[in-house]
């Protein structure tokens, strides 16, 4: 099994509906996104997949949050825009990009500052 792992970002401000603590309040980070793609084979070339198509791909993703507000974009209109939910978002949105390729997206990790992250890994647990 191979993985490949890309790291990649966004700006973007949000505010935790019923929390109590701070992150109840509107403030903003600058979240950091790791993505990591697997496959059991390797194409012509070598790769399991090109870095640059993960890439362009999540360019594309969050480029819908990028210097947004999260709480007024779908669907964090309705869920709370928690790392957790950031990162199962991005998942979902980028496995719709490789509906046939031999790749899988198999963790997407969201930072949102140096020393606080969640991942999300499908079907684990």
């Amino acid at each position: 099994m191979y993985e490949v792992s890309i790291e990649t970002g966004f700006s973007g401000a949000h505010m935790l509906r019923g929390y109590a603590g701070k992150c109840g309040q509107l403030h903003g980070h600058n979240w950091k996104v790791v993505i990591t793609a697997a496959s059991d084979r390797l194409d012509e070339v070598g790769m399991a997949i090109d870095f640059a198509t993960v890439k362009e791909h999540a360019r594309e993703v969050l480029s819908h949050v990028d210097h947004t507000y999260l709480n007024e974009v779908f669907p964090f209109t309705e869920l709370n825009p928690t790392a957790e939910n950031i990162a199962r978002w991005v998942w979902e949105a980028l496995v719709k990009k490789l509906p046939e390729s031999p790749v899988e997206i198999v963790r997407i990790a969201v930072w949102e500052s140096d020393t606080s992250c969640a991942t999300f890994i499908p079907g684990e647990y």
